[in-house]
């Protein structure tokens, strides 16, 4: 069976097709760019928002499953159209042709963005009430739609979400990386008052939930949730980092109140209130259908540090 994977060549992307070949899978992968990944013999260019039907038709002749993982992300501070256009009608276009061309399942990822803001703090599951807060958040919500609409006005029930949290590993962008280099700096951090738990996701279980979807005998769900098994600590995340780089903790004990005074004084306030919130995702459904959450999410924070500074020091 052939799987077409979008957005293959970032850092979740490239791990779901290494998945998918150790499996047995062909893949074929479509790129905005044509760039010809390790291990991918097949490659097609991913059609333009304004291109014909039958471009995207044709990229599913002889396919049987799609992942769909390119996205403008939330770090690249696009406009709401623009998000708007990638996110939502690129996904929807995408999902026509794969609903009425492709034979076996669609997935595709999204985020906890499209149902919650950065500022949220609560448990999330596949039962939220979707209530975006930015651009990115409400175009992921939109894709989200645009592809379960796809497959319900061609009679099928064969595609589904999965929504992410923070993912994590090689070549990961967002609050993570800059936390990441927060922590490979000398200076102390506050981190006693960075009081938020999140629930984070490696690159390797997000792949390994994909291909569960793609495998598992029972029909899909129209939502899933992914997370690790234990959430993490603002405070343990940044000291996990430190530990991979062989940094001190130097935490330091700075009450909350003095500092949220301060981020709202210098127009931060939401920035704030996002580093201290807590968002715990329940990813049990999909336990329940045969994927196992991973249980070192410290540890493998700490790794990455130690990586980044081992590529560092090879490259002076």
């Amino acid at each position: 069976m052939k799987v077409l994977v979008t957005g293959a060549t970032g850092f979740i992307g490239r791990q779901i097709v290494s998945h998918l070949n150790d499996a047995g899978f062909e893949v074929r992968i479509a790129s905005r760019r044509p760039v010809r990944p390790e291990r991918a013999d097949d490659v097609v260019q991913l059609p333009g928002i304004d291109a014909p039907a039958d471009a995207f038709l044709a990229m599913m002749d002889g396919v049987t499953h799609v992942v769909h993982c390119a996205a403008l992300n939330n770090d690249h501070g696009a406009s709401e159209a623009d998000y708007m256009a990638v996110n939502g009608v690129l996904t929807g276009r995408l999902a026509h042709a794969a609903a009425a061309r492709a034979s076996g399942r669609f997935l595709y990822l999204s985020s906890i963005r499209a149902v919650v803001g950065s500022d949220f703090s609560g448990a999330i599951d596949e039962a939220t009430v979707p209530a975006p807060q930015d651009a990115y958040g409400r175009s992921k919500r939109d894709g989200e739609i645009r592809t379960l609409d796809a497959y319900r006005s061609a009679g099928r029930s064969d595609a589904a979400v999965l929504r992410l949290p923070p993912v994590h590993g090689e070549g990961m962008k967002g609050n993570l990386a800059t936390l990441m280099r927060l922590a490979d700096s000398a200076l102390p951090l506050p981190t006693a008052a960075l009081t938020g738990t999140r629930s984070l996701i490696s690159a390797s279980a997000v792949a390994a939930a994909v291909l569960r979807l793609l495998t598992k005998p029972t029909p899909l769900r129209p939502i899933y949730l992914a997370g690790d098994r234990r959430p993490a600590a603002i405070s343990e995340i940044i000291a996990a980092f430190r530990r991979g780089f062989g940094r001190p903790p130097r935490r330091v004990a700075v009450p909350a109140a003095p500092m949220r005074m301060a981020a709202t004084l210098f127009g931060k306030g939401r920035a704030w209130q996002a580093l201290t919130a807590t968002q715990i995702c329940d990813p049990s459904l999909l336990a329940s259908e045969g994927w196992a959450p991973e249980t070192d999410t410290l540890e493998q924070l700490a790794e990455l540090a130690r990586r980044s500074r081992s590529r560092a020091a090879q490259a002076r």
